[in-house]
């Protein structure tokens, strides 16, 4: 009869931790404070265009965590990486090593348009050079800019 294999057990800090874990809210802004300011010594000795493409994610244990926005970018940063240390270790952080991981930035979002609608003064002007006009296509392009203000919720007294 066969024993069957020793379950392997996994690592149980990986994962999400219970907020119970996680201390309280002051900690947690304390480290995140403090990674940020990390963040910041540690770029600042990077070149231009990889600062923008590289973030600190974190510390662990004696590992300087970094996301690359690319492959490329990783790479370049992976030949940095006596530099970050020799940084690292002048701001009193000790680190042995640098991990670096790809994580692709998230795309730019994209603000929408957020004109402001005609008032109902201009509104009112379109519509006295629209009666002035002698040209009936330009008459009718000047009332329908004037009919945008009236549908953009600020209604004008009509007066045609």
């Amino acid at each position: 009869m066969q024993r069957a294999a020793p379950a392997i057990s996994r690592r149980t800090s990986n994962g999400p931790k219970s907020l119970a874990d996680c201390g309280s809210f002051a900690t947690l802004a304390r480290k995140a404070g403090a990674l940020e300011a990390l963040d910041r010594a540690l770029r600042q000795t990077l070149p231009s265009p990889l600062r923008e493409q590289v973030r600190f994610a974190d510390l662990r244990h004696d590992r300087l965590v970094f996301l690359a926005s690319s492959p490329a970018w990783a790479s370049r940063l992976r030949l940095m990486q006596t530099q970050i240390l020799a940084t690292a270790r002048a701001i009193g952080t000790c680190a042995s090593s640098v991990t670096v991981k790809v994580a692709p930035q998230p795309p730019a979002t994209i603000e929408p348009d957020r004109s402001k609608p005609l008032s109902p003064a201009a509104a009112s002007h379109l519509r006295a050079a629209a009666a002035s006009l002698t040209d009936p296509e330009l008459r009718v392009l000047f009332l329908e800019l004037a009919s945008l203000a009236e549908t953009a919720g600020s209604p004008c007294p009509d007066t045609h």
